[in-house]
Protein backbone atom coordinates (compact mmCIF):
# COMPACT_ATOMS: atom_id res chain seq x y z
CA UNK A 1 0.00 0.00 0.00
CA UNK A 2 1.37 3.39 -1.01
CA UNK A 3 1.37 5.74 1.95
CA UNK A 4 0.05 9.24 1.70
CA UNK A 5 2.89 11.76 2.12
CA UNK A 6 2.30 14.97 4.07
CA UNK A 7 4.80 17.76 4.75
CA UNK A 8 4.99 19.90 7.90
CA UNK A 9 7.36 22.31 9.57
CA UNK A 10 7.15 20.45 12.89
CA UNK A 11 5.87 17.05 13.98
CA UNK A 12 5.18 16.46 17.68
CA UNK A 13 4.93 12.83 18.78
CA UNK A 14 2.88 12.57 21.97
CA UNK A 15 -0.12 14.55 23.17
CA UNK A 16 0.47 14.99 26.89
CA UNK A 17 1.09 18.28 28.72
CA UNK A 18 4.55 18.71 27.18
CA UNK A 19 3.41 17.92 23.64
CA UNK A 20 0.36 20.17 23.78
CA UNK A 21 2.42 23.03 25.21
CA UNK A 22 5.03 22.61 22.47
CA UNK A 23 2.17 22.62 19.98
CA UNK A 24 0.84 25.89 21.41
CA UNK A 25 4.24 27.54 21.00
CA UNK A 26 4.82 26.18 17.50
CA UNK A 27 1.31 27.00 16.37
CA UNK A 28 1.51 30.52 17.74
CA UNK A 29 4.80 30.95 15.83
CA UNK A 30 2.76 30.11 12.71
CA UNK A 31 4.62 26.89 12.04
CA UNK A 32 2.72 24.19 10.16
CA UNK A 33 2.47 21.76 13.08
CA UNK A 34 1.19 18.19 13.37
CA UNK A 35 0.70 16.46 16.72
CA UNK A 36 0.35 12.66 16.74
CA UNK A 37 -1.16 10.90 19.76
CA UNK A 38 -1.95 7.19 19.66
CA UNK A 39 -4.34 7.04 22.61
CA UNK A 40 -5.78 9.68 24.93
CA UNK A 41 -5.12 13.35 24.23
CA UNK A 42 -3.68 14.87 27.37
CA UNK A 43 -1.66 11.82 28.34
CA UNK A 44 -1.36 10.50 31.87
CA UNK A 45 -2.44 13.81 33.40
CA UNK A 46 -5.99 13.04 32.29
CA UNK A 47 -6.05 10.15 34.78
CA UNK A 48 -5.39 12.44 37.74
CA UNK A 49 -8.56 13.33 39.57
CA UNK A 50 -7.22 16.36 41.37
CA UNK A 51 -4.25 18.60 40.61
CA UNK A 52 -3.61 21.12 43.37
CA UNK A 53 -0.08 22.31 42.59
CA UNK A 54 -0.55 23.64 39.06
CA UNK A 55 -0.29 27.47 39.15
CA UNK A 56 -3.40 29.49 38.43
CA UNK A 57 -5.89 27.11 40.04
CA UNK A 58 -6.11 28.02 43.75
CA UNK A 59 -8.97 25.57 44.25
CA UNK A 60 -7.27 22.80 42.29
CA UNK A 61 -8.33 21.36 38.96
CA UNK A 62 -9.24 18.06 37.36
CA UNK A 63 -6.51 16.62 35.12
CA UNK A 64 -8.89 15.82 32.28
CA UNK A 65 -10.36 19.32 32.31
CA UNK A 66 -6.90 20.92 32.40
CA UNK A 67 -5.66 18.88 29.45
CA UNK A 68 -8.83 19.71 27.53
CA UNK A 69 -7.95 23.39 27.92
CA UNK A 70 -4.45 22.69 26.59
CA UNK A 71 -5.94 20.82 23.62
CA UNK A 72 -8.38 23.59 22.78
CA UNK A 73 -5.65 26.22 22.97
CA UNK A 74 -3.38 24.26 20.62
CA UNK A 75 -6.25 23.86 18.15
CA UNK A 76 -6.89 27.60 18.36
CA UNK A 77 -3.36 28.21 17.04
CA UNK A 78 -3.85 25.87 14.09
CA UNK A 79 -2.14 22.72 15.33
CA UNK A 80 -3.36 19.65 13.41
CA UNK A 81 -3.99 16.37 15.23
CA UNK A 82 -3.79 12.72 14.21
CA UNK A 83 -5.01 9.92 16.46
CA UNK A 84 -2.76 7.06 15.39
CA UNK A 85 0.36 5.15 16.43
CA UNK A 86 3.79 5.92 15.02
CA UNK A 87 5.40 2.84 13.50
CA UNK A 88 8.86 4.14 12.65
CA UNK A 89 11.02 7.24 12.56
CA UNK A 90 14.06 8.31 10.54
CA UNK A 91 16.07 11.24 11.85
CA UNK A 92 19.19 10.64 9.73
CA UNK A 93 18.55 13.32 7.11
CA UNK A 94 17.82 17.03 7.19
CA UNK A 95 14.17 16.13 6.67
CA UNK A 96 12.79 14.00 9.49
CA UNK A 97 10.42 11.16 8.58
CA UNK A 98 7.64 9.82 10.81
CA UNK A 99 5.58 6.89 9.53
CA UNK A 100 2.23 5.55 10.63
CA UNK A 101 0.18 2.73 9.13
CA UNK A 102 -1.32 4.93 6.42
CA UNK A 103 0.89 8.02 6.27
CA UNK A 104 4.44 9.15 5.76
CA UNK A 105 4.92 12.50 7.45
CA UNK A 106 7.94 14.64 6.57
CA UNK A 107 9.09 17.62 8.65
CA UNK A 108 12.02 19.94 9.15
CA UNK A 109 11.97 19.28 12.90
CA UNK A 110 10.49 16.81 15.39
CA UNK A 111 9.61 17.16 19.08
CA UNK A 112 9.39 13.92 21.08
CA UNK A 113 6.93 14.03 23.98
CA UNK A 114 5.96 10.37 24.24
CA UNK A 115 5.94 10.23 28.05
CA UNK A 116 5.93 6.84 29.74
CA UNK A 117 3.79 3.85 30.62
CA UNK A 118 2.90 2.43 34.02
CA UNK A 119 5.52 0.22 35.65
CA UNK A 120 4.28 -3.24 36.61
CA UNK A 121 5.23 -5.17 39.73
CA UNK A 122 6.26 -8.33 37.87
CA UNK A 123 4.37 -10.44 40.40
CA UNK A 124 2.85 -13.83 39.66
CA UNK A 125 -0.34 -13.82 37.52
CA UNK A 126 -0.12 -10.05 36.96
CA UNK A 127 -0.84 -10.32 33.24
CA UNK A 128 -4.08 -12.21 33.92
CA UNK A 129 -5.70 -9.43 35.94
CA UNK A 130 -4.57 -6.26 34.14
CA UNK A 131 -7.04 -3.46 33.51
CA UNK A 132 -10.67 -4.67 33.51
CA UNK A 133 -9.86 -7.81 35.54
CA UNK A 134 -8.90 -5.94 38.69
CA UNK A 135 -5.51 -4.26 38.27
CA UNK A 136 -5.84 -0.59 37.41
CA UNK A 137 -3.60 2.44 36.91
CA UNK A 138 -6.33 5.09 36.99
CA UNK A 139 -8.23 5.96 40.14
CA UNK A 140 -10.28 8.57 38.28
CA UNK A 141 -11.45 5.97 35.78
CA UNK A 142 -12.26 3.16 38.22
CA UNK A 143 -13.02 4.78 41.58
CA UNK A 144 -16.80 4.84 41.13
CA UNK A 145 -16.81 1.15 40.21
CA UNK A 146 -15.25 0.43 43.60
CA UNK A 147 -17.89 2.19 45.69
CA UNK A 148 -18.25 0.49 49.10
CA UNK A 149 -15.46 -1.96 48.23
CA UNK A 150 -11.96 -2.71 49.48
CA UNK A 151 -9.09 -1.69 47.24
CA UNK A 152 -5.33 -1.78 47.43
CA UNK A 153 -2.85 0.89 46.34
CA UNK A 154 0.72 -0.20 45.63
CA UNK A 155 3.30 2.57 46.04
CA UNK A 156 3.97 5.54 48.33
CA UNK A 157 4.89 8.36 45.96
CA UNK A 158 2.81 11.49 45.37
CA UNK A 159 0.56 9.82 42.79
CA UNK A 160 -0.01 6.71 44.92
CA UNK A 161 -0.95 8.56 48.09
CA UNK A 162 -2.98 11.33 46.43
CA UNK A 163 -4.93 8.81 44.36
CA UNK A 164 -5.36 6.64 47.44
CA UNK A 165 -6.92 9.58 49.28
CA UNK A 166 -9.22 10.15 46.31
CA UNK A 167 -10.28 6.50 46.39
CA UNK A 168 -11.44 6.87 50.00
CA UNK A 169 -14.31 9.01 48.67
CA UNK A 170 -15.74 5.82 47.13
CA UNK A 171 -14.19 2.71 48.70
CA UNK A 172 -14.88 1.47 52.21
CA UNK A 173 -11.20 0.73 52.80
CA UNK A 174 -7.98 1.62 50.95
CA UNK A 175 -5.04 -0.64 51.83
CA UNK A 176 -1.64 0.81 50.90
CA UNK A 177 1.33 -1.48 50.32
CA UNK A 178 4.54 0.39 51.20
CA UNK A 179 7.96 -1.16 50.74
CA UNK A 180 9.58 1.04 53.41
CA UNK A 181 9.64 0.87 57.20
CA UNK A 182 6.64 2.19 59.10
CA UNK A 183 6.11 5.92 58.65
CA UNK A 184 8.46 6.26 55.67
CA UNK A 185 6.92 7.24 52.32
CA UNK A 186 8.14 8.72 49.05
CA UNK A 187 5.38 11.35 48.83
CA UNK A 188 5.39 14.94 50.03
CA UNK A 189 4.77 15.58 53.72
CA UNK A 190 1.33 17.18 53.22
CA UNK A 191 0.01 14.14 51.37
CA UNK A 192 1.61 11.83 53.91
CA UNK A 193 -0.06 13.58 56.84
CA UNK A 194 -3.45 13.54 55.10
CA UNK A 195 -3.16 9.83 54.35
CA UNK A 196 -1.99 8.83 57.83
CA UNK A 197 -4.92 10.66 59.40
CA UNK A 198 -7.50 9.24 56.98
CA UNK A 199 -9.58 6.61 58.84
CA UNK A 200 -10.29 4.72 55.62
CA UNK A 201 -6.60 4.18 54.83
CA UNK A 202 -4.63 1.23 56.17
CA UNK A 203 -0.90 0.64 55.61
CA UNK A 204 1.04 -2.58 55.27
CA UNK A 205 4.70 -1.63 55.73
CA UNK A 206 7.79 -3.44 54.41
CA UNK A 207 5.71 -5.15 51.75
CA UNK A 208 5.85 -5.88 48.03
CA UNK A 209 3.45 -7.74 45.76
CA UNK A 210 4.23 -11.45 45.47
CA UNK A 211 1.20 -12.67 43.49
CA UNK A 212 -2.32 -11.91 42.32
CA UNK A 213 -5.07 -14.50 42.82
CA UNK A 214 -8.67 -14.89 41.76
CA UNK A 215 -10.99 -16.71 39.39
CA UNK A 216 -12.47 -14.52 36.68
CA UNK A 217 -11.45 -11.33 38.50
CA UNK A 218 -8.86 -10.35 41.05
CA UNK A 219 -9.83 -11.44 44.54
CA UNK A 220 -6.60 -11.47 46.54
CA UNK A 221 -3.27 -9.70 46.45
CA UNK A 222 -0.56 -11.76 48.14
CA UNK A 223 2.00 -9.43 49.69
CA UNK A 224 5.43 -10.45 50.92
CA UNK A 225 7.13 -8.93 53.95
CA UNK A 226 10.53 -7.75 52.72
CA UNK A 227 12.18 -8.53 56.07
CA UNK A 228 10.61 -11.80 57.19
CA UNK A 229 9.56 -13.11 53.72
CA UNK A 230 6.14 -13.88 55.25
CA UNK A 231 3.32 -14.06 52.67
CA UNK A 232 0.30 -11.91 53.48
CA UNK A 233 -2.88 -12.84 51.51
CA UNK A 234 -5.01 -9.67 51.36
CA UNK A 235 -8.57 -9.87 49.98
CA UNK A 236 -9.40 -6.89 47.74
CA UNK A 237 -11.81 -6.01 44.96
CA UNK A 238 -9.27 -4.02 42.93
CA UNK A 239 -5.57 -3.13 43.02
CA UNK A 240 -4.19 0.21 41.83
CA UNK A 241 -0.51 0.38 40.84
CA UNK A 242 1.34 3.67 41.21
CA UNK A 243 4.99 2.64 41.19
CA UNK A 244 6.36 4.80 38.41
CA UNK A 245 6.53 4.80 34.67
CA UNK A 246 8.84 3.53 31.96
CA UNK A 247 9.75 5.95 29.16
CA UNK A 248 8.14 5.31 25.77
CA UNK A 249 11.35 5.35 23.77
CA UNK A 250 11.37 1.98 22.01
CA UNK A 251 11.02 3.72 18.63
CA UNK A 252 14.03 5.91 19.28
CA UNK A 253 16.67 3.33 20.18
CA UNK A 254 19.75 3.80 17.99
CA UNK A 255 18.17 7.01 16.64
CA UNK A 256 19.06 9.42 19.45
CA UNK A 257 21.04 9.29 22.69
CA UNK A 258 19.25 7.59 25.59
CA UNK A 259 20.17 6.97 29.21
CA UNK A 260 20.67 3.40 30.47
CA UNK A 261 17.08 3.57 31.75
CA UNK A 262 15.82 4.59 28.32
CA UNK A 263 15.11 8.27 28.93
CA UNK A 264 16.03 10.80 26.26
CA UNK A 265 19.09 12.94 26.95
CA UNK A 266 18.54 16.65 26.28
CA UNK A 267 20.31 19.90 27.08
CA UNK A 268 18.71 22.96 28.64
CA UNK A 269 17.20 23.86 25.25
CA UNK A 270 15.51 20.46 25.00
CA UNK A 271 17.81 19.56 22.11
CA UNK A 272 18.80 15.92 21.62
CA UNK A 273 22.11 14.89 20.12
CA UNK A 274 20.50 15.00 16.64
CA UNK A 275 20.03 18.40 15.00
CA UNK A 276 16.37 19.20 14.51
CA UNK A 277 15.14 16.65 17.06
CA UNK A 278 13.91 17.94 20.41
CA UNK A 279 12.31 16.20 23.39
CA UNK A 280 10.25 17.34 26.37
CA UNK A 281 8.35 16.06 29.37
CA UNK A 282 8.54 12.79 31.26
CA UNK A 283 10.25 10.97 28.40
CA UNK A 284 13.40 12.95 29.24
CA UNK A 285 15.93 12.36 31.98
CA UNK A 286 14.81 14.87 34.61
CA UNK A 287 14.60 15.44 38.35
CA UNK A 288 10.89 16.18 38.73
CA UNK A 289 8.06 14.73 36.63
CA UNK A 290 4.98 16.91 37.06
CA UNK A 291 2.48 18.69 34.79
CA UNK A 292 4.13 22.02 35.63
CA UNK A 293 7.60 20.81 34.65
CA UNK A 294 6.25 19.15 31.49
CA UNK A 295 4.71 22.48 30.50
CA UNK A 296 8.06 24.21 31.04
CA UNK A 297 9.84 21.59 28.96
CA UNK A 298 7.25 21.87 26.19
CA UNK A 299 7.54 25.65 26.10
CA UNK A 300 11.32 25.46 25.78
CA UNK A 301 11.12 22.74 23.12
CA UNK A 302 8.58 24.70 21.08
CA UNK A 303 10.59 27.91 21.31
CA UNK A 304 13.87 26.14 20.53
CA UNK A 305 12.28 24.43 17.55
CA UNK A 306 11.01 27.75 16.17
CA UNK A 307 14.50 29.26 16.60
CA UNK A 308 16.10 26.26 14.94
CA UNK A 309 13.88 26.56 11.88
CA UNK A 310 14.23 30.34 11.65
CA UNK A 311 18.02 30.13 11.95
CA UNK A 312 18.03 27.33 9.40
CA UNK A 313 16.43 29.64 6.85
CA UNK A 314 18.97 32.36 7.61
CA UNK A 315 21.80 29.86 7.34
CA UNK A 316 20.64 28.51 3.99
CA UNK A 317 19.59 31.80 2.38
CA UNK A 318 22.07 34.31 3.77
CA UNK A 319 25.12 32.54 5.16
CA UNK A 320 25.47 29.81 2.52
CA UNK A 321 24.07 32.31 -0.01
CA UNK A 322 23.41 29.58 -2.59
CA UNK A 323 27.15 28.96 -2.92
CA UNK A 324 28.00 32.59 -3.70
CA UNK A 325 30.60 34.55 -1.66
CA UNK A 326 29.42 35.25 1.87
CA UNK A 327 31.02 37.02 4.83
CA UNK A 328 29.62 36.36 8.31
CA UNK A 329 30.43 38.48 11.35
CA UNK A 330 29.57 36.75 14.63
CA UNK A 331 29.42 38.98 17.70
CA UNK A 332 27.85 39.36 21.11
CA UNK A 333 25.62 42.42 21.14
CA UNK A 334 26.23 42.92 24.85
CA UNK A 335 29.93 43.56 24.18
CA UNK A 336 30.70 47.19 23.24
CA UNK A 337 33.92 46.30 21.42
CA UNK A 338 32.15 43.73 19.26
CA UNK A 339 29.43 46.27 18.41
CA UNK A 340 32.05 48.81 17.35
CA UNK A 341 33.02 46.63 14.36
CA UNK A 342 29.54 46.78 12.83
CA UNK A 343 30.37 49.97 10.93
CA UNK A 344 33.47 48.27 9.51
CA UNK A 345 31.32 45.40 8.23
CA UNK A 346 28.80 47.81 6.73
CA UNK A 347 31.56 49.70 4.90
CA UNK A 348 33.07 46.45 3.63
CA UNK A 349 29.70 45.34 2.27
CA UNK A 350 29.28 48.65 0.45
CA UNK A 351 32.69 48.26 -1.21
CA UNK A 352 32.18 44.60 -2.11
CA UNK A 353 28.64 44.26 -3.53
CA UNK A 354 29.40 40.74 -4.81
CA UNK A 355 29.98 39.49 -1.28
CA UNK A 356 26.94 39.10 0.97
CA UNK A 357 27.69 40.41 4.44
CA UNK A 358 25.64 39.03 7.36
CA UNK A 359 26.08 40.24 10.94
CA UNK A 360 24.83 37.78 13.56
CA UNK A 361 24.24 38.82 17.17
CA UNK A 362 24.62 35.71 19.33
CA UNK A 363 23.47 37.36 22.57
CA UNK A 364 20.05 35.68 22.61
CA UNK A 365 20.79 32.63 20.48
CA UNK A 366 24.05 31.05 19.40
CA UNK A 367 22.45 28.60 16.97
CA UNK A 368 24.06 30.07 13.85
CA UNK A 369 27.42 30.29 15.59
CA UNK A 370 27.16 26.60 16.49
CA UNK A 371 26.31 25.70 12.89
CA UNK A 372 29.55 27.36 11.84
CA UNK A 373 31.50 25.70 14.65
CA UNK A 374 32.38 29.01 16.31
CA UNK A 375 33.67 28.85 19.87
CA UNK A 376 35.20 32.27 20.55
CA UNK A 377 33.75 35.62 19.53
CA UNK A 378 33.90 37.98 17.78
CA UNK A 379 34.87 36.15 14.62
CA UNK A 380 34.70 36.46 10.84
CA UNK A 381 33.85 33.57 8.51
CA UNK A 382 34.18 33.77 4.75
CA UNK A 383 32.37 31.15 2.64
CA UNK A 384 32.37 30.20 -1.02
CA UNK A 385 30.53 27.28 -2.61
CA UNK A 386 28.97 26.49 0.79
CA UNK A 387 32.39 25.93 2.36
CA UNK A 388 34.35 27.94 4.93
CA UNK A 389 37.38 29.38 3.13
CA UNK A 390 38.64 31.76 5.77
CA UNK A 391 38.25 32.26 9.51
CA UNK A 392 39.69 34.96 11.73
CA UNK A 393 39.24 36.55 15.11
CA UNK A 394 41.31 39.54 14.05
CA UNK A 395 38.58 42.00 13.19
CA UNK A 396 40.29 44.64 11.07
CA UNK A 397 40.34 46.26 7.62
CA UNK A 398 43.49 44.34 6.71
CA UNK A 399 41.83 41.01 7.56
CA UNK A 400 38.89 41.87 5.35
CA UNK A 401 41.18 42.91 2.50
CA UNK A 402 43.15 39.66 2.75
CA UNK A 403 39.93 37.68 2.41
CA UNK A 404 39.19 38.99 -1.08
CA UNK A 405 42.74 38.68 -2.39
Amino acid sequence: MDKKVEHYDVIIIGGGAAGLTAGIYCGRARLNTLLIEKSLMGGLATYTSEIENYPGFPDGTDGHELMDLFHRQAKKFGVKFKGTAVQSVDFSGEEKIVETFRNRFVAKAVILTTGGKPRLTGALNEDIFLYDKGISFCATCDAAANTDKTVMVVGSGDSAIEEGIFLTKFATKVIVSVMHDEGIMDCNEIAKAAAMSNPKMEFIWNSTVHAYEGKERLETVVLKNTKTQELIPTPVDSCFLFIGYLPNTELFKDKIALTPRGNILVNDRMETNVAGVFAAGDVCEKFLKQVATAVGDGAIAGYSCEKYLAEGEVYEEQILNHGKPSLVYLYNGADATSRSYLQLMEAFGAKQPNIRVTCVDTYKSDGLARRLGAKDLPAIYYLEENKIKHFSQDISSSTLENIIQ
